[in-house]
Parts: structure tokens; C-alpha cells; sequence
């Protein structure tokens, strides 16, 4: 299993950012593979541009520029009021500690026009720090996660501290409502989104918690709830075999029960799908890692008539590389019967899908990390959106990685009227990312 490092010390999987470095790994830095910063990313703000694709239905809302301005949303975006509200993992005002000086990550807004505003500026002390997750929109104010910062120490991390939930209005007030803690009592590391179930909201960590993982020595993550004021409990803590793993996705709620997908762990030690009841009461569905089967889920998952739909970001039918497979969209039934509808890798379709999926007019629509008809170098593609139906029947709508265009998208996409907008890690006017639409 690919591992990497983030915060002094090593998890056993996420190729959430692992495969990301596939372009141009001779200059990433030790922040989950965030590159710094060339000297075009000083120019902060750039305006919208056409992206240099043959897609007339695409374009390019908004090209980060590093430096001040926001770099590398692993996140997608979130519709609050008819503005578009994100984070970025890089980027920003403040250096983190310890860490990189590439900038600690934003909250940032954008319209669809491409008017960017940066509303929080993250610094990684007792602030958060590396975000990496999507915004959740309630009751008219925004929570998210940060992966570093807060006011607890992980571990001996040299990066800073375990992470934290905050909440952020949409005029940029910013305010930490939980700092994680780790080992043994608390979670730790934060990469998923919240969600809000009742007026209680509901995560994951991926590390932390009182189950240790049989192959790593590390804590294996938790299943958490806060309520809006702070108030944090562990659900669940992974134990790794034969429960699940370092969850590096968040939970869907379906009719009640929380479900989602751990990275590892499981029967083959290679990712479940997990439910869990709001009391804490948890269930393995499905261990990934049989032959032909997908392996390492990343991503949340989606309900579509009673079943659940999701992505892996390795396994299946066709090998990447060193890698044991290109990924796969599945579908399972809430009592745990799996069929794999698609493998990833043929020729120049998609590889190593890291986000969830989405729903438009029937059809489901998503993102792979890498893949696609244009090449960003001499081992990568740029990735793909592409379309499955629920039966199976797929193809690429967009390639990304032509000159100009973003790449390697690594968040999912969210649909306003029928127009996807999403993310790109790298990519744009400066290589910093990108936000895009598309009108399939």
C-alpha cells in the first residue's frame, strides 16, 4: 500500500495524497504532496479564463495563484446563497509551523462568474491548519474540518497539532469548536466533510480513537458527532481487522443510519463499507480486496432508490503501473450484496477515482485523480469527469490536463441547476488548482 506522510508520521494507505504526486514529484514538499510555489503563484486573484479544451461546454470559473492567495483545494465547493464557498489546502497569509512555508490554507469564496474572495486565512497554531475537506452549509453558516492545528499535540508531530472542526460565517468570522486530541480518548487528522443530521453534526478522523490497527501500531480513526456549540463524542473507534480502518471519507445519512467507507482494514485489509447507528452501534457491510474486486475506498458514499453507490481509488479489473488496480464505482445494497459496475485504466479512460459521486438527471457523475486522454507528464494523465449509469455503462465526458486547464481533480463535484462545478488540485492559469464547470 502507497503511504505518505503528513504531520511526522506515516499512514498506511490514503492515496488520496499519495497518487497525487504522480506529476512532478521531484518537487512536492512533506505536506501531503502540496508543491510550492513557482514565481507566476505571487499573482493573486486571477481573473476566470476559457480553458484551452474541446469541450464548449467546459470552462474554467477560477484559477488559484498561490502566495496570498488560496493554492490546491482538495475540496470541492458547497452552493450557500448562490456563491460557491470552498477551502484549499495551501496557500494564504500564514507559513505553518513546523511545516511549510507554502501557506496554511484558506476558506475562500467564488461566483460563478470568477470573482474569488479569501475569507479565512489558516495559520496551523491554535487556528486550524491544511484543510482538506469540503464545506457543510447550515442554518446559513459554514463547518468544516482542518487536518493540522488546534491546540493538541499528535504524537510528537514536529507539524501542528491534530486538527480541529470550525465554523466560519459567510462574511469570514471563523471560530474553532473542537481541537482534536488523539490517542486514546479522542480522534485525530480530520480529511472528511461534516454533515448535519437533525441539528447534530457528524465526522470522521483518521486517526485516534482506542482501536489499533494490527499492522501499523497507529490508533485507526473514529466515527464522532458534535453538536453546532462544540460538543464533541466518539461514536465508534476503528480497530482495524476485521473492522475497518483510517477513514478518509465522511458518512451519508440514510433514513437515520450513518454509512461510509474506511480506507483499510476490513477482511483483506483493504477498506469497508461500514454502517453505523447515531448511538455508536457499528457494522461491517463489505470487505473490499477480493480478486476483481475495488480496494482502498476514499471517498463518501452516495443513496440513489435505496441503494448505495460509490468509487475506490484502487483495484478491479486493470493494473496502473506498480499500483494493483485503476479503481472501480460500485453499488451495494444496505444489507451489504456488492457488484462491481465499472474498472477504471482501459486505454485513456479515467484512473484512481478519490471522490464521491453525484447525481444529475438520472445519471451518476464523477472525477478520477488521474487518467484521461492528456498527458501532465511523463508517468501521469491530467484525470477525467466522466459519467456512469447505474447499470455500469460509462465514459469520459472531460479530460483534464491540456494546456491551461486544471488537473488531477481530486474532490467531488456539486450540481446547480445542470451545470457540475468542482475543483482541480493543480492546474490553471498558475498551477495552483482550479474551479471549473461543466454542462454535460
Amino acid at each position: 500500500m502507497t503511504s505518505f506522510d503528513l504531520g511526522g508520521y506515516v499512514l498506511g494507505g490514503f492515496v488520496a495524497a499519495a497518487l497525487l504526486v504522480g506529476c512532478g514529484t521531484s518537487d512536492q514538499n512533506s505536506i501531503g504532496g502540496i508543491p510550492p510555489a513557482g514565481g507566476a503563484a505571487a499573482t493573486a486573484h486571477a481573473s476566470a479564463l476559457a480553458a484551452r479544451s474541446a469541450d464548449t461546454n467546459y470552462k474554467i470559473v477560477y484559477s488559484f495563484a498561490g502566495g496570498s492567495d488560496a493554492a490546491n483545494p482538495y475540496a470541492g465547493v458547497v452552493d450557500a446563497g448562490g456563491t460557491l464557498y470552498g477551502t484549499t489546502a495551501a496557500g494564504g497569509a500564514y507559513p505553518c509551523t513546523g511545516g511549510s512555508s507554502y501557506g496554511c490554507g484558506t476558506v475562500y469564496s467564488v461566483t460563478a462568474g470568477g470573482t474569488e474572495k479569501i475569507l479565512h486565512d489558516f495559520g496551523a497554531g491554535a487556528d486550524g491548519g491544511n484543510p482538506r475537506a469540503a464545506l457543510l452549509d447550515a442554518g446559513g453558516t459554514l463547518y468544516g474540518t482542518t487536518v493540522s492545528g488546534g491546540s493538541y499535540a499528535c504524537y510528537g508531530s514536529y507539524y501542528s497539532n491534530c486538527g480541529t472542526v470550525f465554523s466560519i460565517t459567510r462574511k469570514g468570522t471563523e471560530k474553532v469548536l473542537h481541537s482534536f486530541s488523539g490517542y486514546p480518548a479522542d480522534g485525530a487528522r480530520p480529511y472528511a466533510a461534516l454533515i448535519d443530521v437533525k441539528g447534530t453534526l457528524y465526522g470522521t478522523t483518521s486517526l485516534g480513537g482506542r482501536g489499533e490497527c494490527y499492522y501499523s501500531g497507529e490508533a485507526c480513526g473514529t466515527v464522532f458527532s458534535i453538536t453546532k456549540a462544540g460538543t464533541e463524542t466518539v461514536l465508534h473507534g476503528f480497530a482495524g481487522h476485521p473492522d475497518g480502518g483510517f477513514p478518509g471519507a465522511g458518512t451519508i445519512d440514510v433514513k437515520g443510519t450513518l454509512y461510509g467507507t474506511t480506507f483499510s482494514g476490513g477482511k483483506h485489509s483493504f477498506g469497508t463499507v461500514f454502517r453505523i447507528a447515531t448511538d455508536g452501534k457499528e457494522r461491517v457491510l463489505h470487505s473490499f480486496g477480493a480478486t476483481g474486486d475495488g480496494r482502498n475506498p476514499d471517498a463518501p458514499l452516495i443513496e440513489l432508490q435505496g441503494v448505495l453507490y460509490g468509487t475506490t481509488s484502487g483495484g478491479g479489473a486493470y493494473a496502473c503501473g506498480s499500483r494493483a488496480g485503476c479503481g472501480t464505482v460500485f453499488r451495494l445494497t444496505t444489507g451489504g450484496v456488492e457488484t462491481v459496475l465499472h474498472s477504471f485504466g482501459k486505454r485513456t479512460d479515467g484512473e484512481n477515482p478519490q471522490a464521491s459521486l453525484i447525481v444529475l438527471n438520472g445519471t451518476l457523475y464523477g472525477t478520477t485523480l488521474g487518467g484521461g486522454a492528456n498527458r501532465c507528464g511523463t508517468n501521469c494523465r491530467g484525470g477525467t469527469i466522466f459519467s456512469i449509469t447505474p447499470s455500469g455503462s460509462e465514459k469520459v465526458v472531460h479530460s483534464f490536463g491540456a494546456a491551461g486547464d486544471g488537473r488531477q481533480p481530486h474532490a467531488g463535484m456539486i450540481a446547480i441547476e445542470n451545470t457540475l462545478y468542482g475543483t482541480t488540485l493543480y492546474g490553471g492559469a498558475h498551477d495552483d488548482g482550479t474551479v471549473f464547470a461543466l454542462t454535460p
